[in-house]
């Protein structure tokens, strides 16, 4: 937050001249507060792709992902001893956090005494506040089940803290949430500021996500959130897309109207931290491979996450279904002369701009391979690094072939979602009918022209593994998986059944990540570790 509101001058580095500084009574001005309610925003780009965090915290180790060949948190695939309480990843996500939590709490507390600003506006920016504080509780508490719940400006230094109940975290963010949609507007003049529709997309998330907890649930739980969920869909201008492939255009394309609440990245530099770092991570190691060479089309090619069998397999009848297609790259066409093979006369196989590498995603006979000129590569054939590459998140503008500097928008909520949210919330209320007739909305839009009536399931077809199935067809990769099947308690099972990596050591007490250690050294009395760590 001090690096926000401190801009000081750098034209002249030689000859600064220090002429005025930034005390903590600033956030009492209006300037002043209003930098403090952008800054509660921080937080987001540290979960959601401006590193690894998200996707180490919520592909690996599922039924749909599992790691490559490189990266430092394979361990989060493995569930091996390695995933303890001193892990970078559950440390940095805590202290950010909180930090972040802390100045949402500097917002609400302070409100009230700030002066030349409305009571309108003073309701919407506690709005905003409340509903970040919400959406970092939603995160730690699914995460790591009891928390300290600060719910306060900490303005000294404290060394006590509390490990609250799951049901008082849930009620405290069901609070903000409550307020948040009472005060947000429909819209906002500054694209990615909290608005009412994501309030009560988020609400509905964590209604349905409580419903399954037997000590903090309430008899309305899937009900309310299936209603929020509708309201969503049916009161604003958003629209699934016609075409999945579109919910994914970078550019303009990224502000569709699918697309609920976003968070925020840019081409400029000196607002784009970070960026957004998610395209290499899902990217086989294309670059090394006949006719290939490391390019801005095809992107850096980290290979820390891969598809298991399952998850491709799970897309089932692929010229039915167009997801698989839209969602994973199948072809690299060759852009380097250099490494082209020659056959037996010298002459090249193929030229750049050719086929270089197709990977079919079916087994094929040995004689059909041999025919081809290019690189084939079969199922049976993957690897850690060879794999079928998730392109959702590829980045072609970034400065140079090696920049990790992305600029696309992380589309955190979206319509889909939605419809699945619904639906999975009259699965839980026993009402298969309608749940049927929200999964097929989606189901329907993934279809090829003139296929739509083979996607579509009846009622005797649908239960909560049909609709993890149908959730990780369209969803795979957005950073929600492990929550998915932690929420549904299908975590271990379907790790077990699924993952080869993750099955080998995963225990029921993996749906909790071990409380930082940080934590526990800097705190007084007994915050107590999740049992297993």
């Amino acid at each position: 937050m001090v690096l926000l509101l401190v801009s000081p001058s750098c034209k002249k580095i030689l000859d600064e001249e220090v002429i005025s500084g930034v005390t903590e009574q600033y956030l009492n001005t209006k300037p002043g507060f209003e930098s403090a309610v952008k800054a509660s925003y921080s937080g987001l780009r540290i979960f959601f792709a401006s590193g690894e965090m998200g996707m180490t915290l919520t592909e690996f180790g599922t039924d749909m992902y599992t790691h490559g060949a490189d990266g430092d948190f394979k361990h989060y695939d493995l569930y091996d001893t390695k995933l303890n309480s001193r892990d970078a990843m559950v440390r940095d996500l805590w202290n950010n956090f909180y930090t972040t939590i802390n100045t949402c709490n500097i917002v609400i507390d302070r409100a009230a005494s700030v002066p030349g600003i409305d009571d309108a506006t003073k309701n919407k920016s506690i709005g905003e506040a409340r509903w970040l504080r919400a959406q970092y509780y939603f995160i730690l508490v699914q995460t790591f089940g009891p928390i300290h719940l600060a719910l306060k400006e900490n303005s000294e230094i404290t060394t006590e803290a509390k490990r609250s109940s799951v049901k008082e975290v849930y009620d405290a963010i069901v609070a903000d949430l409550e307020f948040a949609i009472a005060n947000l507007p429909v819209t906002q003049a500054d694209y990615g500021r909290a608005t009412k529709p994501a309030a009560e997309n988020l609400l509905a998330k964590v209604l349905l996500t409580r419903a399954y907890i037997p000590e903090a649930a309430q008899p309305t739980d899937f009900a309310r959130a299936a209603e929020l969920g509708k309201n969503v869909i049916n009161n604003y201008n958003f629209r699934l897309l016609d075409d999945f492939a579109d919910i994914f255009k970078q550019g303009a394309g990224e502000v569709n109207a699918e697309v609920i609440w976003a968070v925020q990245y840019t081409t400029d530099k000196l607002n784009d931290g970070n960026g957004n770092r998610m395209h290499p991570y899902y990217v086989m190691q294309y670059d090394i491979l006949p006719g290939m060479v490391r390019d801005l089309e095809n992107g850096k090619c980290f290979k820390r996450l891969r598809p298991t069998n399952f998850a491709l397999a799970n897309f089932g009848d692929r010229t039915v279904d167009s997801r698989y297609n839209k969602s994973f790259k199948v072809a690299w066409i060759s852009n380097n002369a250099a490494n082209i093979p020659k056959d037996a006369a010298g002459k090249p196989k193929f030229a750049v701009g050719d086929t270089a590498i197709w990977l079919p995603g079916k087994n094929l006979a040995p004689e059909e391979v041999a025919k081809k000129p290019y690189l084939v590569i079969l199922p049976k054939d993957y690897t850690e690094t060879k794999y079928p590459s998730l392109i959702k998140f590829m980045d072609k503008t970034r400065s140079a072939v090696n920049d990790d500097v992305g600029s696309r928008d992380y589309l955190a909520y979206r319509l889909a979602d939605t419809y699945l949210m619904v639906a999975e919330a009259y699965i839980g209320a026993g009402n298969l009918a309608e749940a049927t007739t929200y999964i097929n909305k989606v189901r329907e839009r993934a279809a090829y022209p003139g296929k739509k009536a083979l996607m579509d399931l009846t009622p005797d077809k649908l239960n909560i593994d049909t609709l993890l199935n149908e959730r990780g067809r369209e969803l795979s990769g957005e950073l929600c998986r492990w929550f998915d099947l932690n929420r549904t308690g299908k975590l271990v099972e379907r790790v077990k059944l699924y993952n080869d990596e993750g099955k080998k050591n995963i225990q029921p007490f993996h749906v909790l990540r071990p409380i930082p250690q940080d934590q526990i050294d800097r705190t007084t009395n007994n915050f107590g570790q999740n049992t297993g760590y």
